[in-house]
C-alpha cells in the first residue's frame, strides 16, 4: 500500500469515527447507528476503490467504448500508415514497442533524440550504464543523461533498428519518441487532430 493509499485510508476512518459520534450524540438506537455506519462505509469504500483504481476502470471504459463504437481507438494502422488520434491532454501518444517491450511515448517533433526512462530502458535490455554522458535541454531546464541504443523501435509496422536514445532518471516513467525516429520516416503531418506517420515503399525504416 503506497502512502497516498495510506493516508486516504486514515482519512475514511476518521470520517466513519465523526459520522459514529455525531450519530451517538444524538442518542439514537444502537442498530439504527450500525445500519447508518455500514452503509457509510459501503458508500466510502466504493469511492475509495474506484479513486484508487481511476486508471485501470477508465482504461476498461475506453476499451468498452470502442469496442462497441462509440469511441474511435486512439492509434489506427491502415495498409502501412499509422494514424494517432490527439489525446485529451493535447499530446500525441503512440503505443510502440522497444526491443519488443510494449509502451505509450509520447511523439515530440521538438526532440532531436528520443529519450527513455531508466525503468524502459532495462525492461528492453539496454544496457545505459556505460553510454556517453550527454548534456540534455528539457522543458524543466538542462539534465544529464546516458546516450545509449535501442536495437529496434517499432509503431506498428514502422520499425527502425539501431536507434539512439537517451536515458536520464530525470525523465520518470516518460518515453519520448523525436525526430531522430520521425526523420527516418517518409512523411508525418497533423490533420485535424489526427497525427499520420507514413513510410518509404517498404515500412522497415532502416
Amino acid at each position: 500500500m503506497t502512502e497516498t493509499q495510506i493516508i486516504q485510508l486514515v482519512s475514511l476512518v476518521a470520517f466513519l469515527a465523526l459520522v459514529l459520534g455525531s450519530l451517538s450524540i444524538r442518542n439514537m438506537q444502537f442498530g439504527f447507528i450500525v445500519k447508518t455506519v455500514l452503509g457509510w462505509a459501503a458508500i466510502a469504500g466504493v469511492i475509495y476503490l474506484i479513486v484508487v483504481n481511476k486508471d485501470q476502470i477508465g482504461g476498461q471504459l475506453r476499451a468498452l467504448g470502442t469496442s462497441i463504437g462509440l469511441t474511435s481507438p486512439p492509434q489506427v494502422t491502415a495498409g502501412e500508415t499509422v494514424r494517432i488520434r490527439m489525446s485529451p491532454d493535447g499530446h500525441f501518444w503512440a503505443r510502440a514497442t522497444i526491443n519488443g517491450v510494449e509502451r505509450r511515448m509520447l511523439v515530440d517533433s521538438g526532440a532531436t533524440v528520443s529519450a527513455i526512462s531508466e525503468e524502459t530502458a532495462r525492461a528492453a535490455g539496454i544496457d545505459y550504464t556505460n553510454g556517453a554522458p550527454v548534456r540534455v535541454s528539457t522543458a524543466n531546464g538542462p539534465i544529464d543523461a546516458r546516450r545509449a541504443e535501442a536495437a529496434r523501435i517499432a509503431v506498428g509496422p514502422l520499425a527502425t533498428d539501431n536507434l539512439t536514445v537517451f536515458v536520464a532518471p530525470s525523465f520518470g516513467d516518460l518515453d519520448v519518441l523525436g525526430m531522430n525516429f520521425l526523420s527516418r520516416l517518409k512523411s508525418w503531418r497533423v490533420e485535424g487532430n489526427v497525427l499520420i506517420l507514413e513510410p518509404h515503399s517498404d515500412t522497415d525504416l532502416t
